[in-house]
């Protein structure tokens, strides 16, 4: 053999022997998973039976704070990742387990985390993949956390218990779920719903900014206003004496009336009135989740769930034939909320006449009808003054418009205005009172009839009708919103 082979041979033996080394160290490091929880559990892991919970996506963030909490009270513990890849989403624990080490599956590895959101302005980094090592009421416990996945196959969230003490795995999981529902990030929050992008069924949930609406915001009728307010947080700022003298605390209340009255406006009252109660808005094609959002008011009571325009899903049987689903589910949820739960219905309707009878008349299911009416003189001049106090209109003109106004909706003020001050920059000028008349006269005239028409229009998305509850009144900035799912 001649140096130059020999040089060659020397390589390559010292290049094979580092290529076997490093496979035997992967192996080796890829099969700790095993021996970490048997020296954690005091048991061979893979001998032992998994209890595994599965709780609805947007718990996930929950179950991650209330794990995370559990954990902290031991006096040891230990975060570990799982390696293996997209393949861990497909195995449970158990497989995980037999598979370890097994041609360089699934070893230890550095935590998955995800950033959720906890809020409009917050997140959360959770554990997606990775298992908590700890010891609970003695036991050694070993918990898999597991974010929803529906791209493999895993549409909820799970937390896959292993521990050799029995009765400890069904101890830890009654406690994380009191845990969950105690520091749930969803509680007092105001929430719409949403559908799933993978299945059928609740998907994601979004967190908005709670309006900010002041009592001197809302123009309605002597006393409609306080009676809409006592129902709803009258009863909730009570409800210790009426639970003593054996009243019921669930109740509904219908706003109904023309298009463009303020029933959006007052809902949007009531949301800023009630800082602590939780909220979820139903609106177009999330009604169909008035079941999930009835289970949720229970859970995060005291709370409010909002059905915009429900003759849109509640119309009188009569009108239609044939099976009416979401009419059901609607119905049957009012029902079936204990009178203890601490939760309103608030439902509005632009077409009181055509609203199922069941719905509207039935005690316990709508117990208070308020009527948001077209607004009369008096109140067209306390609108005028509400939406132009920062305009430079004298209170003469706004009590002539007030007066010329009849049977206008508060919408069509706030385009008056709108057109007036439209007029005035067209001119290049600052706003005067002959704008707000010129304005008037073109919106009253006959070639006005279809805007006037449509200031009032029934057929508003779903889209925007949550947007006009969120709204901050007066700006009508959009409230943020942030997703959870």
């Amino acid at each position: 053999m001649d140096e130059r082979t020999g040089d060659f041979v020397t390589a390559f033996k010292a290049f094979l022997e580092e290529v076997v080394s490093e496979h035997r160290a992967r192996q080796d490091a890829e099969g700790q998973l095993v021996p970490v929880l048997k020296q954690h559990l005091g048991a061979d892991p893979r001998q032992l039976p998994v209890v595994t919970e599965d709780l609805p996506p947007h718990q996930f963030v929950d179950l991650d704070i209330a794990l995370e909490e559990i954990q902290r009270r031991a006096e040891r513990h230990e975060l570990v990742g799982v390696g293996g890849g997209d393949q861990r989403r497909h195995q449970s624990l158990s497989e995980i387990l037999q598979n370890a080490g097994r041609h360089g599956q699934f070893g230890t590895a550095a935590v998955d985390y995800a950033s959720i959101a906890t809020g409009p302005d917050t997140s959360r980094q959770a554990v997606s993949f990775g298992l908590r090592l700890f010891t609970y009421d003695g036991a050694p416990v070993a918990v898999l956390q597991r974010s929803p996945d529906a791209r493999y196959g895993q549409p909820t969230a799970r937390m896959e218990v292993l521990t050799p003490v029995a009765g400890a795995a069904a101890a830890l999981i009654g406690e994380v779920g009191t845990l969950m529902l105690e520091r749930s990030v969803l509680r007092g929050q105001v929430l719409t719903l949403g559908g799933s992008a993978y299945e059928r069924g609740l998907g994601e949930i979004t967190f908005h900014r709670r309006p900010s609406v002041r009592e001197d915001d809302i123009i309605l009728p002597s006393g409609v206003l306080e009676r809409v307010h006592r129902h709803v947080a009258g009863i909730a700022e009570h409800r210790d004496r009426l639970r003593a003298a054996g009243q019921h605390l669930k109740r509904g209340l219908l706003l109904y009336g023309p298009p463009g009255t303020g029933k959006t406006h007052t809902v949007r009252y009531l949301l800023s009135a009630l800082p602590d109660v939780t909220v979820v808005l139903l609106a177009g094609p999330a009604i169909a989740f008035v079941a999930e959002a009835a289970r949720m008011a229970r859970a995060l009571q005291p709370a409010l769930v909002v059905l915009e325009d429900c003759d849109l899903v509640a119309e009188s049987r009569e009108l239609h034939h044939g099976p009416q689903p979401l009419l059901f589910s609607v119905l049957e949820t009012l029902d079936g909320l204990g009178d203890d739960a601490d939760v309103a219905f608030l439902l509005t309707t632009n077409r009181i006449g055509v609203l199922e009878p069941a719905l509207a008349q039935r005690p316990g299911r709508v117990d208070l009808a308020v009527e948001i009416p077209l607004p009369d003189e008096a109140s067209r001049r306390r609108l005028l003054r509400l939406y132009a106090r920062d305009l430079p209109f004298t209170p003469a003109v706004l009590d002539r418009a007030a007066g010329r106004a009849t049977g206008i909706t508060a919408s069509f003020v706030k385009e008056l205005l709108r057109r007036a001050v439209l007029i005035a920059a067209e001119a290049g000028t600052t706003p005067a009172d002959a704008h707000l008349t010129a304005a008037l006269d073109e919106m009253l005239s006959q070639s006005e009839a279809i805007t006037r028409s449509l200031l009032g229009t029934t057929g508003r998305k779903a889209d925007k009708v949550v947007e006009e509850v969120l709204a901050v009144v007066p700006d009508g900035v959009a409230g943020a919103d942030r997703r959870l799912g």
